[in-house]
């Protein structure tokens, strides 16, 4: 069997779009070594620019085709007739293995993708070479075992910065003693700065960077943020200038959209200059600590928000258009008729799977919940998402707390009453409005 190397220019196809949009990547365009690739052959993906570096690895199914893709939409152009390998993504990483890293494994010495990175795909690797890419694969997957905080854990920022090193006076604080790039966010402060952080539906974070006058660049802490993949440092959040902070977990850059630039004032309010957003994706890694409570106090979404037209390739139906104000709208009625009977209702915390709410009794029984709009056309969509999400929350929590029951709230009763079975059968309560006793008693 051999082993190869395909590339991704996220300006020629937008991997990033096409995977958020549910797509399943099945095949890959080739232009040479077409009799050469063959079923079982190893393959890696290696995703080009600023951020460099393998995404996925797998292999293939079976030899080189020619014919048309189905993907056009992806396309900057449109491919034409190619030459196509199928294939099978056997994962995902959450950490790209960074170009900085491979580049310097002796392994990888006359490997084309850096003495030809302009060549077509696929490129050849020796035995030696797929051995540096997987050894380089499972070092980014890998837990720090220098690292002993848990999300939702507190410190002080002294001890903080005794332990992990870095600066104490700086809200990015790289570590020139450790594998990490401390960033904090105190909305309280920040915001006198211009610093404007955000929390998204879809669970990612923008992270103002670094420079309170005149336009931020892509200099010092800012650099290192924006350089983090390809240097194999780790991305650590907290909640917190000063004082105690509070862990919130490992994150990344987006890989495909890693900051925006925005406008906001300098500090005390004065002239509006240019601003660096960073689009950070949380690492989530599952918390089995019977420690860590479950849950933080309950943050109602506001309702009133306008969303966006919902698009055709939405990944979420409940993130936009008239499902968004539907779901918050569902979500908060049930959290106060939770209330209401008793309950303490919960948001998820920083070390939590991102549930949509939960709610503990007296006992401190745990009972956590997926809401879901459901319309005509997205009923079966909804409701297959749903439960896959509510069954991963529940195994998630069920490590930590002896008790804890699960609930996919959707917004009215399924069309089809196979779901309510379907869900039983795995252990999950499905119900709607009007059936808040199935859920609350």
């Amino acid at each position: 069997m051999a082993a190869w190397l395909l590339t991704c220019n996220p300006d020629v196809f937008d991997l990033g779009r096409f995977r958020s949009d549910g797509q399943i990547l099945d095949s890959w365009t080739i232009a040479r070594h077409k009799a050469d690739v063959a079923a079982g052959d190893d393959f890696a993906i290696w995703t080009t620019g600023p951020n460099a570096g393998v995404i996925a690895y797998g292999h293939f199914i079976g030899g080189a085709t020619r014919g048309t893709t189905s993907d056009g939409e992806y396309w900057a152009t449109d491919p034409g007739v190619r030459d196509y390998v199928p294939l099978e993504v056997t994962e995902w990483l959450d950490r790209l293995a960074p170009k900085g890293q491979l580049a310097d494994d002796p392994r990888m010495a006359g490997a084309s993708i850096f003495t030809q990175p302009w060549a077509a795909n696929p490129h050849r690797l020796t035995d030696a070479q797929w051995e540096a890419i997987r050894a380089a694969i499972t070092a980014s997957q890998t837990e720090d075992p220098n690292w002993q905080l848990t999300p939702g854990e507190e410190i002080r920022r002294v001890e903080l910065h005794e332990r992990y090193g870095g600066s104490s006076q700086n809200g990015i604080s790289p570590s020139r003693t450790t594998n990490n790039i401390l960033i904090f966010t105190a909305p309280s402060s920040g915001h006198q700065h211009g610093y404007y952080d955000t929390w998204n539906e879809d669970g990612t974070f923008h992270y103002t960077g670094e420079g309170q006058t005149g336009d931020q660049r892509m200099i010092r802490g800012n650099k290192a943020i924006y350089e983090h993949r390809e240097t194999g440092k780790r991305l650590r959040l907290f909640e917190g200038a000063r004082g105690t902070v509070r862990y919130l977990g490992e994150w990344v850059l987006h890989p495909d959209q890693p900051y925006s630039e925005g406008v906001a004032p300098a500090t005390g309010g004065g002239p509006h200059r240019k601003v660096i957003r960073f689009h950070l994706v949380p690492v989530k890694a599952t918390i089995t600590d019977p420690d860590v409570q479950i849950g933080r106090s309950y943050v109602a979404p506001d309702e009133s928000v306008t969303p966006a037209p919902a698009t055709p390739s939405a990944p979420d139906p409940d993130l936009a258009g008239r499902n968004l104000s539907a779901h918050r709208r569902l979500q908060n009625a049930l959290a106060e008729e939770a209330e209401k009977r008793g309950f303490t209702i919960l948001s998820p915390d920083a070390a939590d799977p991102d549930f949509d709410i939960a709610w503990r009794d007296s006992q401190g029984r745990v009972t956590v919940c997926e809401v879901k709009s459901l319309t005509r056309a997205n009923e079966v969509r909804q409701l297959r998402t749903g439960l896959g999400q509510v069954l991963d929350y529940h195994d998630q929590l069920s490590r930590r707390a002896p008790a804890v029951t699960a609930v996919l709230w959707v917004e009215r009763e399924p069309s089809e009453t196979r779901w309510v079975d379907l869900c039983r059968g795995v252990g999950i309560t499905l119900a709607w409005p009007g059936k808040e006793d199935d859920v609350l008693s």
